[in-house]
């Protein structure tokens, strides 16, 4: 991408945390909101300035800036932003939060959040969210999930996994027979046992597990969870092992789910554009155009509009 091209949306470099903080409160100044301005400068911020946008602005008009962007913005250009401007553990926790326990229960995005972090982010994101909401994530999910479903998430926000890239390729022979031996190959599922591996074992370990799997059984992981469970439980399942496979084609797939059909589920597509963008979203709009055979950015265009579309773009064009 030539540096042309990216000079067209994004305000001038060697801009100061100092200036966009004016710029801000200039856009906020008056009748309405110049919501492009505000666009503009954010969604071309990192994280790091970001947050120091936020100090100044404090610094400088002795007003907290999530509290005035609030204000200023409504409905789901509101919610996306908000969520950007936190850091990404706080992301996490917030988005879990609600959907644990505002006016619509969404176990689905707390399964998705949770089950493709890694160890070390469900820590982190664990103690922000005791810090922020004064509960434990363990008691909402006690509170909230239920069955299979429920000592799936309770064991992967607990288990502490090795995140390195070594496999013991006997462990994973072992595995790849108890899971064999636990679903496909009895009547009835034995979930205790997928729920062992699949929260005791490493992204890595899980992968090798998957080829040795369909080595022995000539048969995918994905496609035994999809016969032996159901429900929360197999999403659950189906989460694990496509994030340790490959969590850009993971993405692709929630984001197409997203706009696929009538309607689109917004809050989907704000919560994983938001939360991937400092990640990996490049890989995953390659995912999504060798799966879709059309760009995320086109379908992200033709499925949303005004200022919500033109935030969502300006995130997915812009490379952080």
């Amino acid at each position: 991408m030539g540096t042309k091209m990216s000079t067209l949306s994004v305000p001038a470099m060697g801009h100061s945390p100092r200036d966009d903080v004016v710029l801000l409160h200039n856009a906020f100044k008056g009748f309405g909101c110049d919501t492009l301005a505000v666009i503009n400068i954010l969604a071309h911020r990192d994280a790091i300035q970001r947050g120091i946008i936020q100090q100044e602005y404090q610094a400088l008009y002795r007003e907290d800036l999530l509290k005035r962007l609030s204000k200023e913005l409504t409905g789901k250009l509101e919610d996306a932003i908000l969520l950007w401007m936190q850091d990404p553990p706080s992301r996490d926790a917030i988005v879990v939060r609600k959907a644990l326990t505002g006016n619509y229960i969404n176990l689905k995005a707390v399964t998705e959040v949770i089950c493709s972090r890694t160890p070390t982010q469900i820590q982190v994101f664990k103690q922000i969210y005791l810090q922020r909401f004064g509960s434990y994530l363990e008691h909402d999910l006690e509170r909230r999930a239920s069955g299979d479903h429920k000592k799936l998430l309770l064991a992967y926000v607990s288990v502490k996994r090795y995140e390195g890239f070594e496999v013991d390729g006997l462990i994973a022979q072992k595995d790849a027979r108890d899971l064999f031996g636990a679903g496909e190959n009895r009547l009835g599922t034995d979930e205790n046992t997928f729920i062992r591996i699949f929260t005791e074992r490493s992204k890595a370990h899980l992968a090798a597990v998957d080829s040795i799997y369909r080595t022995m059984y000539g048969n995918s992981l994905e496609m035994a969870v999809k016969k032996e469970t159901s429900g929360l439980f197999e999403y659950g399942l189906l989460t694990i092992i496509r994030c340790a496979e490959n969590p850009a084609k993971y993405f692709a797939k929630v984001l197409h789910k997203a706009m696929k059909g009538l309607g689109t589920d917004e809050a989907a597509l704000t919560r994983v554009i938001v939360t991937r963008t400092e990640i990996d979203m490049l890989y995953i709009k390659a995912e999504y155009e060798k799966k879709y055979q059309k760009t995320l950015v086109d379908d992200v265009y033709s499925e949303t509009s005004g200022n919500y579309r033109d935030f969502l773009l300006a995130l997915l064009c812009s490379q952080h």
